[in-house]
């Protein structure tokens, strides 16, 4: 085979061009060389996609609850032809803990002496920390790719694999988001062999990837490793500002599994020696004893601040609240926002439980001052606890029984609590303290599927996900969206205007008819100003007004930092 040594204005050295061949690409990378697959697009053009690539070296045995090692180089042809495996989490089928895999998909590579540089986007998945893959069954490019972008799309390590913390140098925590890192390393190193930009990357992330991406802003790690951020659906900000980070809780936890398991908690090292034994299927068949109550909380294994440690490089030196409030966080132009309904599709559940004979309305009433705190995520066991679960049902209940005739009620508390005035918040931190333009959106498009189905066959609304139907291919959940699908207008104004923030920072396109007489203007705080995204995306003020009052009341800013403790 023929190399043609091609110079890319936009990176320092020579990379080896790719042989681009109809069927079979063969990209010479500097970490080797590597082999895909074509698949079509929507608008039917080839998608070169490489899947399952490495990018760290498989962290197992004594590297279980250790940072990643980043991929040796390899001399043989890398296959990326076929799906990798999954991290570990429940239920999934293609699983290994050797899963430190991403995959890169473009139209366009830079074959012979055509010189390709294209902005870039990685997509970080959401799953609560502990479900879901970077893999192409959830999130297909066959949207998205047709605008001209290179999308990469990454695996982390989930639950106790990558989140477990017993808060000193043994097993500090944070390791899925050093996985990220690692993987944004490779992307800087590797992406311009795939015809991408590494000085025009954008990170996007939804839920949890939502939250590592506002924690990679806060990062030493993360520096000059992207350029603009786009965040939907969660962030490392609770309502109590600090609940969402909690090193103590963390700590408990790690004894918890391993407890679960059958391990000594006496001493973090007599701890861990024991979980490095267990087979991995033990982690995931016994994640969902964890939960304090029905899958809550929501975030059960997360971040957490690290103490130092000498020699060792620390993601998360401070509560993200701290950092933002000190400008220590890095400047990049940011969209973020929610969908209308959040996690309110949890009251269908409700429903269904109340239709099956369940019990879940009974135990909410009878124990709602314990249970509030545990599933809206703010400060438990203080003397503001059970005030502040009194007034929050004062509010959204009017005091009535929580049943099917408070449904509605039920609903808008969980959106409230879990993201809405979360993400809120943020949005108002990062206006007030950046100098970058920061965006914020609510998405309101009504689709014929969604992650909650009311009686499982209609839409409760549009919760959490849904929007992601219209940015990619999620085979395992959604249908294909075919060219007359009422659906497809919304894939193309989703699809532009977050590609058009990846390659020029500004969502809306200049000159295109589809966005005529449309104008994102930057969030000021004091306006609440955001863009309703439908078929029709209109500029709106006043957010939620009651509901955010309510909670801006019950949550007042503090004025002095938060003193972390380890």
């Amino acid at each position: 085979m023929k190399i043609v040594l091609v110079v890319f204005s936009c990176v320092v050295g020579i990379i080896a061009s790719p042989n681009c061949p109809s069927d079979q690409p063969l990209v010479n990378a500097p970490i080797g060389p590597i082999r895909g697959s074509i698949i079509p697009s929507r608008q039917g053009r080839k998608i070169y996609s490489f899947r399952g690539v490495r990018y760290g070296e498989s962290p197992t045995g004594h590297q279980r609850f250790q940072p990643p090692i980043p991929a040796e180089d390899w001399r043989d042809v890398f296959d990326a032809t076929e799906e990798g495996p999954s991290c570990p989490y429940p239920r999934a089928k293609l699983i290994s803990e050797d899963c430190l895999r991403l995959n890169v998909y473009t139209s366009k590579l830079p074959c012979e002496n055509e010189n390709v540089s294209r902005p870039v986007m990685v997509f970080l998945h959401p799953g609560g920390f502990y479900s879901y893959s970077g893999q192409s069954s959830l999130w297909g490019p066959q949207y998205i790719i047709d605008k001209d972008i290179v999308l990469v799309t990454v695996n982390y390590r989930l639950g106790a694999l990558g989140f477990l913390s017993t808060g000193d140098h043994l097993a500090p925590g944070n390791n899925g988001l050093k996985d990220q890192v690692v993987a944004l390393r490779w992307v800087q190193r590797n992406i311009a062999a795939f015809g991408g930009n590494p000085n025009a990357v954008t990170l996007c992330g939804y839920s949890a990837g939502s939250f590592s991406i506002m924690l990679h802003m806060m990062s030493p790690m993360s520096k000059d490793l992207f350029h603009r951020a786009i965040t939907m659906s969660a962030t490392p900000i609770s309502a109590d500002l600090y609940g969402a980070i909690s090193s103590t809780g963390q700590k408990d936890l790690a004894k918890k599994q391993a407890e679960a398991l059958d391990c000594p908690t006496d001493t973090t090292g007599s701890m861990l020696l024991c979980l490095n034994t267990k087979p991995v299927e033990n982690f995931t068949d016994t994640l969902s004893s964890l939960f304090e109550w029905h899958g809550n909380p929501i975030l059960l294994f997360k971040p957490t601040v690290e103490r130092e440690v000498r020699g060792v490089e620390r993601f998360l030196t401070a509560q993200p609240y701290d950092l933002i409030k000190q400008g220590k966080f890095h400047q990049v132009p940011l969209i973020l926002g929610v969908t209308k309904d959040e996690f309110g599709g949890v009251a269908a559940a409700y429903e269904k439980d109340f239709r099956n004979n369940g019990t879940l309305y009974q135990e909410l009433n009878d124990n709602w001052n314990h249970l509030a705190p545990i599933i809206l995520q703010y400060e438990r066991g203080t003397p503001r606890t059970d005030y502040v679960s009194r007034e929050l049902r004062r509010f959204y209940f009017n005091d009535q029984p929580i049943n099917s005739a408070t449904n509605k009620e039920l609903s808008e508390i969980y959106a409230d609590g879990i993201i809405i005035f979360p993400m809120y918040r943020t949005a108002k931190l990062f206006a007030t303290y950046s100098k970058k333009p920061v965006y914020f959106y609510k998405f309101t498009f009504q689709s014929r599927y969604s992650f909650s189905m009311w009686n499982d066959t209609t839409p409760f609304g549009v919760v959490h996900h849904d929007d992601l139907q219209f940015l990619f291919f999620m085979k395992q959940i959604f249908q294909y969206f075919e060219s007359d699908a009422p659906e497809i207008p919304m894939v193309e104004k989703y699809t532009t205007m977050w590609t058009n923030f990846v390659q020029t920072g500004e969502p809306i396109p200049k000159n295109d008819e589809k966005f005529k007489g449309v104008t994102w203007t930057t969030l000021v705080p004091s306006r609440n100003n955001y863009l309703e995204i439908n078929l029709n995306p209109t500029m709106k003020t006043d957010f939620y007004p009651e509901r955010m009052r309510t909670w801006e009341r019950l949550f007042p800013l503090p004025t002095k930092s938060h003193n972390v403790k380890h």
